[in-house]
C-alpha cells in the first residue's frame, strides 16, 4: 500500500474529478467542467492522492470569520476505511480552529463518520435543498 499524500491545491483534471465523483455515484461527477470551476472558487479544497490518482477531496467555503461549510468530503470506496475521510475532516477542523462553528450536511448512512469526527446532530433543525433549479 503507498502513502497517500495530501494537497491544498484548486487546479484539476476534468477526468480525475469525474472519475472520483462517479466512484460514490454523485450525479455531480456528470459535469466535470462546473467541477473544474466550483474547484477554483472553494476557499478550501485539500485533496488525497495514490500516486497519481485522486482519491478523496474535501470542500469547504467560508464566511471568513465565523462559519465554515463542508461542502464535499468524498473517498473512492476502495480507499474508504482506512482514515482518510478522517483526515480530510481534521485538517479543514484545524485550518478553522478559530472560527465559531463547521457545518456539514451528512445524510444518514453518514452521520455516524461525522459524529465520529466531533460533529453533533441537531435535534431542532433539518438541511433544505433545492436541486433542480431549471426546471
Amino acid at each position: 500500500m503507498t502513502e497517500i499524500v495530501y494537497k491544498e491545491i484548486h487546479e484539476f483534471e476534468k477526468e480525475d474529478l469525474k472519475d472520483l465523483f462517479l466512484s460514490v455515484e454523485w450525479s455531480s461527477g456528470h459535469f466535470p467542467d462546473k467541477l473544474q470551476i466550483a474547484m477554483r472558487n472553494f476557499e478550501t479544497v485539500i485533496s488525497a492522492w495514490d500516486g497519481d490518482k485522486l482519491v478523496g477531496m474535501i470542500c469547504a467555503m467560508d464566511d471568513g470569520i465565523m462559519t465554515a461549510y463542508v461542502h464535499y468530503l468524498l473517498v473512492r470506496p476502495e480507499y474508504q476505511d482506512r482514515g482518510i475521510g478522517k483526515h480530510l475532516v481534521n485538517k479543514v477542523k484545524d485550518i478553522y480552529r478559530d472560527y465559531l462553528r463547521i457545518v456539514v450536511v451528512g445524510y444518514d448512512e453518514e452521520v455516524g463518520f461525522y459524529e465520529n469526527c466531533g460533529f453533533e446532530k441537531a435535534d431542532d433543525a433539518s438541511p433544505l435543498f433545492i436541486t433542480d433549479l431549471w426546471t
